[in-house]
C-alpha cells in the first residue's frame, strides 16, 4: 500500500476529518451493543447490525486481523431535528466511504468499512433468511460492532453529538494488503 498515494486521494475528498490509528488502539465496549439491543429499531433486522456481526469479541477479533485503520468522519448541514432525517443526510458520507474503500482496492488492499447506522442498500435486509444480497457493497454499523465512537470523537476532537445545522457521520476502514489471511 503505498500511503502517500491515498492521502493525495483523501485530500480530494470533501472529509471533515480522517486519522490512520492501529486497530488495536480502537476502543470497544460491551455496552454500545447493549444500547443497540435495547434502543435501536435495526437490532436483528440487518446483516450489518447485531445479533448478525457477532459479539463484541467477535467483532474486535475480525477488527485486529487487520494492519491498519482509518477513521473518516463526514459532516452535513441539516436543519433536521428528528433521527429520521438526520438518516437522510446518511447517503453524501456513503458515497465518501465507498470512494475510500475504491482507493483502497486500487492499491490491492483488502477492507472491512464500518459506518454511522446500519447498511441501507437493500429497501429489505435479507437477515436472517437469506444470505446478504450486496456483501461486498455492506458497510455494517462501526456501533454495533461494538466500538464506541464517543471516545474516538473526543480523541480527535470532533463533537458526537450533532450540532445545531450539523451533523457528523463516522466510518472505519479496516485495511490489510490483498494477500488472503
Amino acid at each position: 500500500m503505498n500511503q502517500e498515494i491515498l492521502e493525495r486521494r483523501l485530500a480530494e475528498l470533501p472529509l471533515y476529518l480522517y486519522a490512520w490509528l492501529g486497530p488495536e488502539e480502537l476502543p470497544f465496549s460491551q455496552r454500545v451493543q447493549a444500547v443497540c439491543r435495547q434502543e435501536c429499531p435495526r437490532y436483528g433486522r440487518s446483516w450489518s447490525c447485531p445479533p448478525a456481526v457477532g459479539t463484541v469479541a467477535e467483532c474486535r477479533a475480525r477488527c485486529l486481523t487487520y494492519d491498519g485503520a482509518l477513521l473518516v468522519v463526514t459532516v452535513q448541514e441539516t436543519q433536521a431535528a428528528e433521527l429520521d432525517e438526520l438518516l437522510a443526510t446518511k447517503p453524501f458520507h456513503t458515497a465518501q466511504m465507498q470512494a475510500i474503500q475504491e482507493c483502497f482496492a486500487a492499491q490491492g488492499c483488502q477492507t472491512l468499512c464500518l459506518s454511522g447506522d446500519a447498511c441501507s442498500r437493500c429497501p429489505d435486509c435479507s437477515w436472517p433468511g437469506g444470505p446478504c444480497r450486496h456483501p461486498e457493497q455492506m458497510m455494517p454499523c462501526l456501533e454495533g460492532y461494538g466500538v464506541v465512537v464517543s471516545e474516538l470523537a473526543e480523541r480527535f476532537g470532533v463533537p458526537f453529538v450533532p450540532e445545531p445545522g450539523l451533523v457528523y457521520w463516522y466510518g472505519l476502514v479496516l485495511y490489510r494488503d490483498g494477500a488472503e489471511v
